[in-house]
């Protein structure tokens, strides 16, 4: 059986991608995070197709970890597209952003976003966050296994 995947992480910039992981890897994670770089490379992850033709859908994730700022096809059209189809719609996305607009947020509940977090600029409250978001949404928060 396939190992399951508990985050699909969706970052484009380099710095917030390895500050995440060295708290994957802190929490014994790491090793069952997926990390691409733009909500197009995300829908092909998830829908099984292009690169990732061969993948499980029984695979995860269980969460996904959605910036907004993305190059090709950006978070709210990731979640737009996503949300709209019947097997994806279930997933938790919980946006983890440096905007802090209210357009944004309100865009991206809209939209169907879980959770909207702001991305603390400083080291230790940003791992902080991403501990808490692992805490939260991998042990205590129940999903729905619908694969």
């Amino acid at each position: 059986m396939p190992r399951t995947l508990d985050i699909l992480l969706v970052e484009d910039n380099p710095n917030d991608v390895e500050l995440a992981l060295y708290v994957f890897r802190r929490n014994g994670i790491a090793d069952r995070v997926r990390v691409v770089r733009d909500g197009e490379e995300a829908l092909e992850f998830l829908q099984c197709r292009g690169n990732f033709a061969g993948r499980f859908r029984s695979e995860g994730p269980a969460i996904i970890l959605l910036d907004l700022k993305l190059p090709r096809v950006d978070g709210f059209q990731f979640l737009q597209r996503m949300r709209s189809d019947e097997r994806l719609r279930t997933i938790p996305v919980i946006i983890l952003s440096t905007s802090n607009e209210p357009s944004d947020i309100i865009r991206s509940y809209a939209l169907g976003a879980n959770s909207y977090i702001v991305k603390p600029v400083e080291f230790e409250r940003f791992v902080d966050a991403v501990r808490s978001i692992v805490q939260y949404w991998l042990t205590l928060n129940q999903i729905p296994d619908v694969r």
